[in-house]
């Protein structure tokens, strides 16, 4: 296991793979090689439902025994953008002044380095048996439409028998500092497309139309004006953005037949898709005339309420770094979202500050700090199982 309980290394030969969405270029091969070097057995599973690109996905587990610790994650990431405006090459995994640069520095192959050399090192330090399974569930669709990742995936692991008892996903959790935040859900994500239907026609004669366009704002209106609710004991209150108004109008004098608009809804656990869905038939309802509504829902809102787990992380996050870590549900969603269906879970990693941005960098003390508090999970984990 030489140079494998170290994080860096393994994190820039990540980085070096350019995995965007829904490209793997190697990223998977990487883990796997250096997985299959401390034990673990590896499987690959593909995701090919016809719908969206066909995704590699990862499942390695060292043991056979319950209970099964799984770290979560993706080497997938997001475009690079304007190559020019970063410093570094954003797939050479350059290291300068302390701070580790690439494309999925954060978000989150340096996560997943960390989740290697915390095994790694709880490996090589064993003195006694211990009873249990560590394993990785790692996708290279979070960052794509999360179709043939996670929960394809789940589904294979479901059929095989393979059982995981918890679950630490390692995304970018940290605003600021590592150990500010663990999140323990998600809010719900429900996108929203509202075609307003009317009939063209001479703006001089708007007897003869239907203007779809007092409607539309009337009926967005309502939605500004809504407030759905106060926020619940873990999550704050649920928020409607209107992200696009679109009626593709070039003429002054036209009556436009249709007017489209495009809104996102982030919901605490007060509230379902389907009872989201029922509101905003409601609201358009009674300002009445022909629309189509169409739905498309990301995730539901989940609480893993404070308990047993997020104690451990807590614990272990506080023994390395000394801050007691807020628990969360805020920002945006994760593959936890599908995992929370199997086990508890909770997600700890690095900080998020530069992920998905130019320049994207984290703190090399960072990377190694993290590695510490993964391994005090394991350790701390394990040593309670034997207890039992």
């Amino acid at each position: 296991m030489p140079g494998l309980d170290q994080p860096l290394e393994l994190a820039r030969a990540l980085i070096r793979c350019p995995s965007v969405t829904p490209d793997d270029a190697g990223a998977l091969d990487v883990l796997q090689t250096a997985l299959e070097k401390l034990g673990f057995t590896c499987h690959r599973v593909l995701g090919d439902a016809p719908e969206s690109a066909p995704i590699d996905n990862l499942y390695a587990r060292l043991g056979t025994a319950a209970p099964n610790f799984c770290f979560a994650g993706h080497t997938d990431v997001v475009p690079v953008g304007d190559r020019e405006g970063w410093r570094e090459d954003p797939f050479a995994a350059e290291v300068r002044d302390g701070r580790l640069y690439g494309r999925g520095a954060s978000d989150m192959k340096g996560a997943i380095a960390a989740f290697v050399a915390a095994a790694a090192r709880f490996l090589a330090d064993r003195q006694d048996s211990w009873d249990g399974s560590i394993s990785l569930l790692i996708t290279g669709d979070e960052e794509g439409p999360a179709i043939n990742g996670t929960r394809k995936l789940l589904d294979w692991m479901a059929a095989q028998g393979e059982r995981i008892d918890l679950c630490l996903v390692g995304e970018p959790t940290n605003p600021e500092r590592l150990g500010d935040m663990i999140k323990i859900g998600r809010r719900g994500s429900l996108n929203a497309r509202l075609s307003v239907i009317g009939t063209q026609g001479h703006a001089a004669y708007p007897h003869l139309a239907d203007n779809p366009l007092p409607r539309m704002i009337t009926m967005l209106g309502r939605l500004c004006a809504a407030r759905l609710d106060e926020g619940s004991a873990h999550f704050q209150p649920s928020n409607i953005e209107i992200t696009s108004i679109d009626v593709g109008n070039a003429a002054s004098n036209v009556i436009p037949t249709m007017a489209e608009a495009a809104f996102n809804i982030r919901f605490n656990d007060s509230h379902s898709s389907d009872s989201l869905t029922a509101w905003l038939r409601e609201q358009f309802n009674a300002v009445g005339g022909e629309y189509v509504l169409d739905i498309h829902v990301t995730g539901e809102a989940f609480l893993t309420p404070p308990g047993d787990l997020s104690a451990l992380i807590s614990g272990a996050v506080e023994t390395a770094t000394g801050r007691v870590p807020e628990l969360s549900t805020t920002g945006g969603t994760s593959d936890a979202r599908f995992i929370k269906d199997y086990c508890a879970v909770a997600e700890f990693g690095l900080i998020g500050r530069t992920m998905h941005q130019t320049d994207e960098h984290i703190e090399v003390a960072a990377l190694d700090k993290l590695t510490e508090i993964y391994e005090i999970i394991l350790r701390r984990y394990f040593a309670k199982v034997k207890e039992k």
